[in-house]
């Protein structure tokens, strides 16, 4: 979609991850009119990058950072309802080595996570005996007993992909490929020049104010195309991820402690594997091309080695994935103390156009970052309507009374055409826009060519449709993780399907 030299917006919103989206969608639903740019696809880096959970951070609690916590639990408990179909509970089990914490610490910080903030929909934490229970059977035998808590998992580009679809639905523009190369602050406005990254070409727009959300870009944006020099400074961590077969039955996570006071995640990932992560790690270098370590994969393969009866190898690493963290800039040496929170730096001098730029973050405090963006904002628009994302579903997590199991039972009766496994993946990866998809489909057949392991042409479509996917990459490793399951020539000939769509029909392909 091209943007009219004239256009005059409220907001160009410069980032297309989690914080940006999700500013985008909330100005939007206020009658703000919007213009989100991202450079590259939607959560193509740092949102795409997480451990996938909506968790408090039990962690930060030994950093006393209890408000952060606190906050992170109470957007957990709202993100749950608001997003059924991509957040979903698991439960963790710390296993207890009293040479790391003792007993009573760690009941103490359970204690404090289970009662920070109000919980309806998550049990609570518990000890455990691993001779009973299903989670001490890959255990080493010198394991015990341990601890079992709550937080939730979340396919976490889908949940950038639906706040970038809900602002659209609400009037927003979404450019994606599409730079922030230089904005000229003026007295009433700012004069942006935007370029596409796909055809070359360049476009105007003029925002009352400018929302920088490019994450790691976010100082190097002030310094550069913005010309206003930040207040605050952040610190680049690099955290990376490997993927393993499953390595064990049950359906519950693990959290290991290590002896650098560190903790890793073992989580069932995707049905047939087993996500481990994360590191740790300054970084320096370009965030856009940053990438695993061998180093960070032994580490990862020695942490739950220590754990697990059978060792976790590098070779036993099927796909692996880094990024960086844009995180507020402390006086602390270890990497993994600094804060999780953010601020958010309003620019708004006398005469000219402001600025706010977002700083620091996680992906589970999102949605209230960007309701306090708007606090910032509203003495400029006056017009703006007030709070309420905390109340609206996400696109297709309109389920009722957020009862994901029921939703996807009926949603299977509905659809007995379908394979289980296909129906179930429809239910949880789009919930009730999966009606959409299936529009005038009732038969195998309808779905269209199969591109590798369940993925169609119908659902191909849609996503070009509806969630801006132009590549094979965008689609298998951000609208879904059926990377895992595609091989290089499956991947290669869905590239080349979409790229024949985007010459015959180039406007669909930037919904």
């Amino acid at each position: 979609m091209a943007v009219a030299s004239s256009e005059i917006v409220d907001l160009l919103v410069v980032g297309g991850g989690v914080n940006g989206a999700g500013i985008a969608r909330d100005a939007a639903g206020r009658g703000l009119s919007v213009l989100l740019c991202e450079q590259d696809d939607l959560a193509s880096h740092t949102s795409s990058a997480s451990t996938k959970l909506i968790h408090g951070g039990l962690r930060y609690l030994e950093h006393y950072e209890f408000g952060l916590v606190r906050k992170a639990l109470q957007e957990r408990e709202l993100l749950l309802r608001l997003a059924p179909h991509i957040i979903a509970p698991l439960r963790f089990v710390m296993p207890h080595v009293s040479s790391l914490r003792p007993a009573w610490m760690i009941r103490a910080g359970l204690f404090l996570y289970d009662n920070l903030s109000k919980r309806e929909l998550l049990p609570g934490s518990r000890s455990i005996d691993f001779r009973k229970h299903p989670a001490g059977a890959p255990l080493k035998k010198t394991l015990s007993k341990g601890f079992v808590y709550s937080d939730a998992s979340v396919q976490d580009a889908r949940l950038v992909v639906l706040n970038a679809m809900d602002a659209k639905e609400r009037g927003a523009t979404i450019l994606t490929k599409t730079r922030l190369i230089e904005a000229r602050q003026g007295t009433q406005y700012w004069d942006a020049t935007l370029l596409s990254t796909v055809s070359g070409e360049t476009s105007k727009v003029k925002a009352r104010c400018v929302v920088n959300a490019a994450g790691p870009w976010v100082a190097s944006l002030l310094n550069s195309a913005l010309n206003t020099p930040a207040q605050h400074h952040i610190r680049l961590v690099k955290g990376s991820h490997i993927v393993t077969k499953r390595l064990f039955d049950h359906d519950h996570a693990y959290i290991f402690q290590n002896p650098d006071k560190r903790i890793v995640f073992a989580i069932p990932y995707e049905t047939d594997f087993t996500l481990i992560g994360t590191t740790d790690v300054e970084y320096s270098g370009n965030p856009g091309k940053v990438e695993i370590s061998d180093e960070e994969t032994a580490y990862l393969c020695e942490s739950v080695s220590r754990y697990f009866e059978t060792a976790v190898t590098p070779q036993q690493v099927v796909w692996s994935y880094a990024g960086v963290r844009p995180l507020l800039e402390e006086e602390v040496a270890n990497p993994s103390a600094v804060t999780r929170d953010y601020r958010l730096e309003l620019r708004n001098e006398q005469g000219l156009a402001p600025v706010l730029s977002v700083f620091g973050g996680k992906i589970t405090t999102y949605r209230r970052l960007a309701e306090e963006a708007m606090e910032h904002l509203q003495p400029l628009f006056g017009y703006m309507k007030s709070h309420w994302t905390a109340h609206e579903a996400l696109p297709g997590g309109d389920i009722a009374n957020a009862d994901f199991a029921d939703f996807q039972r009926i949603f299977q009766q509905r659809h007995t055409w379908l394979p289980a496994s296909l129906a179930a993946r429809y239910a949880r990866t789009y919930g009730t826009r999966a009606a959409r998809l299936l529009e005038g489909i009732h038969d195998m057949a309808g779905l269209g060519e199969l591109f590798g392991a369940d993925l169609h042409e119908a659902e191909v479509r849609y996503l070009m449709r509806y969630e801006w996917a132009l590549t094979a990459d965008d689609i298998l490793w951000r609208r879904s993780k059926l990377g895992l399951r595609f091989d290089a020539a499956g991947a290669a000939r869905l590239q080349a399907w979409l790229e024949a769509q985007q010459v015959s029909a180039p406007a669909a392909m930037l919904a």
